[in-house]
């Protein structure tokens, strides 16, 4: 298979890519038949041994993922495009800025000039600018867009055209693991609330930081509670409980005075959430994003570690640079990086794509224990196998086939 050097157009197909390897593996036979050169000619046959090898494998590999003692899922935006429907940045950008009559004005005003529009620089150059200048106008347009953007992101759940499925089906197979395993970890910088309400239609119950009180109040020490079912002299911890981290806030946070409480229509602006802009990275240092924050960094240095990362593009420093130094300095981590454009990222990456898809893809080519797989969000939850289905003898024949030195990390 090509390399990710190569000028081909994988987005949203489905491969994958191991440590210490060049070539993108196919999951599905027309994927291969496609990208298969003309000195690779195969037969039907042996293209659908090929497959089936593959899907094996992966299967295999993300089944032992799922049985490592610490195991988190990091979500980026990507996971709310396609059929969930979320807004993308360009999304965005035509809603809460372009269809605004005070815009071109703005742009003026605080000197921004882009052939791509792009909100986070926009609203960064506004930020700059109001830094330095007392201007209603610039000020009352911010004010609005962040209204925009607040309604945009919160709206598109329950409107009818808007599918969590894969929301739903990530939970179920990842939180049914041993409950004497730590709690699954869902880190995510999405302010929807698509991972509640998931949880929410499966009955699970969600650890996110807030009290249980008839007024949510946000206390990082419930983060350290957890859920037991008591009877007479034992006690067992509830399956299906999961703990939810939303590092740049939620759509369905306020602050009240010193306090920060779950709403269900927060104003603007008293919205608990970090707006995109190029300072996030300072904003992230405010609560209740800093605890958030260190949450996410906590989790990076436990040993035995597993992080399933999908539709994250790497764009933040606060959040990918720490990434990238945990995955040099602890030994025990392993990274499985899912996204709609992962082979393109590699393969522009500096030029059209964040840097870091570079370093990462040298680090795993070095034999760090990094995977690659160009899928996108709902593509690789249906790769994920359902640990109720694996039985215990099949848990015996895979354990021996490892030790013989069968298909494994």
């Amino acid at each position: 298979m090509q390399s990710p050097n190569e000028a081909v157009n994988m987005d949203g197909k489905l491969f994958y890519l191991k440590p210490r390897s060049t070539a993108w593996e196919a999951l599905t036979e027309d994927d291969l038949k496609e990208y298969l050169s003309d000195d690779q000619a195969l037969d039907e046959q042996e293209i659908a041994a090929r497959v089936r090898d593959n899907q094996q494998y992966m299967n295999d590999f993300l089944l032992r993922a799922l049985q490592i003692p610490n195991l988190s899922f990091f979500a980026g935006s990507g996971t709310s495009l396609g059929v969930v429907n979320g807004p993308s940045m360009g999304d965005l950008w035509q809603k809460a800025v372009k269809s605004d009559h005070r815009s071109t004005e703005v742009q003026e005003k605080v000197r921004y000039q882009e052939s791509n529009p792009n909100i986070e620089h926009f609203l960064s150059q506004c930020d700059a600018y109001l830094a330095f200048n007392d201007d209603p106008e610039v000020d009352a347009f911010m004010l609005d867009v962040k209204s925009v953007i607040l309604h945009e992101c919160s709206s598109f759940i329950g409107n009818g055209g808007s599918d969590i499925s894969a929301y739903q089906s990530l939970l179920q197979k990842l939180a049914r693991r041993r409950v004497r395993d730590p709690r699954l970890k869902v880190f995510t910088t999405n302010y929807d609330m698509c991972f509640e309400t998931a949880a929410a239609n499966l009955g699970m119950m969600v650890i996110d930081g807030f009290s249980y009180s008839r007024y949510r109040r946000f206390d990082p020490k419930f983060f350290d509670y957890d859920v037991v079912r008591r009877e007479l002299e034992s006690h067992e911890f509830v399956e299906g409980v999961i703990k939810l981290y939303k590092i740049h806030g939620s759509v369905s946070w306020g602050r009240n005075g010193k306090d920060i409480l779950e709403l269900s229509d927060p104003d603007p602006k008293d919205a608990v959430l970090i707006y995109p802009a190029k300072g996030k990275y300072q904003q992230a240092f405010l609560q209740p994003h800093l605890e958030l924050l260190s949450r996410f960094l906590e989790m990076l240095r436990v040993p035995n570690t597993c992080i399933m990362i999908s539709g994250f593009g790497f764009n933040d420093d606060h959040l990918s640079e720490p990434i990238l130094s945990a995955i040099e300095s602890n030994p025990s981590l392993k990274l499985i990086i899912s996204d709609y454009r992962a082979h393109s990222n590699i393969e522009s990456s500096g030029k059209g794509s964040s840097l870091y898809w570079k370093r990462l893809y040298e680090l795993s080519n070095q034999g760090y224990d990094i995977h690659f797989i160009n899928g996108d969000f709902t593509k690789f939850v249906g790769l994920i196998p359902n640990l109720r289905a694996i039985t215990p003898a099949d848990q015996l024949v895979k354990a021996i086939k490892g030790v013989r030195g069968g298909n494994g990390f």
